[in-house]
């Protein structure tokens, strides 16, 4: 680990940290439960990321390549679980355990995940730590899920780590009653390639839940948990307090929990199990959080309080304020994790933080991909993603008559997510992708016309048909007016759009 160069003239942080409070969070700071015995952390006293990869240039790669994604493709796909970690646990168990070999940072959460991933491991390259990141699901190519050093690997190391441990696959697969799935192979590469690396650090997030996920086979010295809302209520439970149970499941003890703002049943439960393995807690809106942002050209000026202190003049290149949130998240984890607010009382250095949040991507996610009309993609898929995508617009674009494009899967909220898009949608053009999960385009409009009404809807089962409609209906403002269109519905969908529209 790199020194980290010293304290700065600082102003005074809680001079206007109780604005934060108010502000930022809407639950009873004096829950019960953080009186029983909770611990809280407050200070006493990046490389560029890259973009999302092509298929691979050389044919033969392309080939072996396809030929992984081929045999991966063979297993149970990410929707179909057997709720345990006991296969995972078996193939670390063969593999010698690498996800062992390097601290990691866990993160779970309903939305805003990926993104605040993305931010931890900027933080933590711009720091001159090697990093290894897992992300899940990818927008375009199967190699973005795992990242060593802000970039994609390679299809080439893909190709290479999976055939390293395919025999360590097999045998666990002879061993087991089911076989080891999609995303737990895929979980195994990333612990394998980081730990061949080696990284310095491991930036992982669930692909669902958090006690019986793939990725809980390690013991995060941060864990992270993002905005908790209702998604897979079929796997998860059907109310906030029962997702954040499943949640809680990646807090281990004594380790640091980092809390985004919760509906204040989420965070008892959240609290209570870190009473119970002795964690240190740092909630948004109590010990750091958002104490002002700003509207800039491509982003936002931040400023943010963390565990150490107020960092100030943070361009941040996303729109929304639910990034600004994910920022002060990201920064609060990187400060636990090098120990400011615990082991040293002295923030980061706030160049470095700058530097590093200045070269943040997140594909996907409010990406501007066209102009004349301006074309932007997003990847929300369940209602309050699609709430916070819906405010985000309003205030970084300038739109006189948006027109959507909605893909969705058939297992979400749909209706639930048109309803926060209809304010902001004068037409929304229905399709669907390419996946088995996808809803049918004729259903979606059924559920669409609902909501729109009948005139502003308009069906289009084939996603290139969709985007030149939405096209059309956006220039019907005129070439200086100003239309526009938003891609969203599924990471897939976005994905897709993202290849059709020359991105890629």
């Amino acid at each position: 680990m790199s020194d980290l160069p010293g304290n700065q003239d600082q102003p005074d942080p809680l001079d206007s940290f109780d604005e934060i409070v108010a502000a930022e969070t809407d639950r009873d700071p004096d829950l019960a439960v953080i009186e029983a015995g909770s611990r809280t952390l407050r200070t006493q006293g990046g490389p560029p990321q890259a973009d999302v990869p092509a298929r691979p240039e050389d044919p033969e790669v392309d080939k072996a390549l396809r030929e992984v994604e081929a045999e991966l493709a063979t297993r149970w796909g990410e929707t179909k679980l057997e709720p345990s970690v006991t296969r995972i646990a078996a193939l670390m168990d063969v593999l010698g355990e690498p996800q062992r070999s390097y601290p990691s940072i866990h993160i779970t959460g309903t939305n805003g995940k990926t993104s605040t991933a993305r931010m931890i491991e900027a933080l933590l390259g711009a720091f001159e730590l090697r990093t290894g990141r897992y992300t899940s699901p990818h927008v375009q190519s199967i190699t973005e899920r795992i990242s060593l050093d802000g970039a994609p690997i390679s299809a080439e190391r893909f190709i290479e780590t999976y055939h390293d441990i395919k025999p360590y696959l097999e045998m666990v697969d002879g061993a087991q009653e089911y076989r080891l799935s999609f995303f737990e192979v895929l979980t195994g590469m990333a612990y394998a390639a980081f730990a061949d690396a080696p990284v310095d650090v491991a930036v992982v997030e669930v692909g669902m839940g958090g006690s019986w996920d793939a990725t809980n086979v390690i013991d995060g010295d941060v864990a992270v948990v993002t905005p908790i809302d209702l998604d897979h209520t079929d796997r998860l439970g059907g109310a906030p307090a029962a997702i954040a149970a499943e949640k809680a499941g990646i807090v281990k003890q004594d380790a640091t929990v980092i809390l985004a703002q919760q509906p204040v049943d989420a965070a008892q439960v959240l609290l209570k199990k870190a009473v119970e393995v002795d964690a240190t807690v740092a909630r948004e809106g109590l010990e750091f959080g958002v104490v002002a942002r700003q509207v800039a050209v491509g982003g936002q000026l931040l400023t943010l309080r963390g565990l150490g202190g107020e960092y100030s003049e943070v361009y941040l290149p996303l729109h929304g304020a639910y990034q600004a949130h994910n920022a002060a998240v990201a920064l609060a984890a990187v400060e636990a994790f090098f120990g400011v607010g615990s082991q040293r009382p002295e923030p980061l250095d706030i160049d470095t933080v700058r530097k590093a949040f200045a070269a943040v991507s997140s594909p996907g996610r409010l990406e501007v991909v066209r102009r004349s009309p301006t074309v932007v993609l997003d990847a929300a898929h369940n209602p309050a993603g699609a709430r916070a995508t819906a405010e985000a617009i309003g205030e970084a674009f300038d739109f006189s008559r948006l027109i959507g494009v909605v893909g969705a899967s058939g297992d979400k909220n749909v209706r639930g997510l048109l309803e926060a898009f209809e304010p902001i949608f004068a037409e929304v053009v229905v399709t669907q992708n390419s996946s088995h999960r996808a809803m049918d385009a004729d259903e979606l409009a059924a559920v669409a016309v609902e909501v729109f009404g009948e005139e502003r809807v308009q069906v289009e089962p084939r996603l290139p048909d969709a985007l030149e409609a939405a096209i059309t209906l956006a220039e019907e403002e005129g070439e200086f007016a100003g239309g526009g269109v938003l891609v969203t519905g599924s990471v897939i969908t976005v994905g897709e759009a993202r290849l059709l529209l020359g991105k890629g």
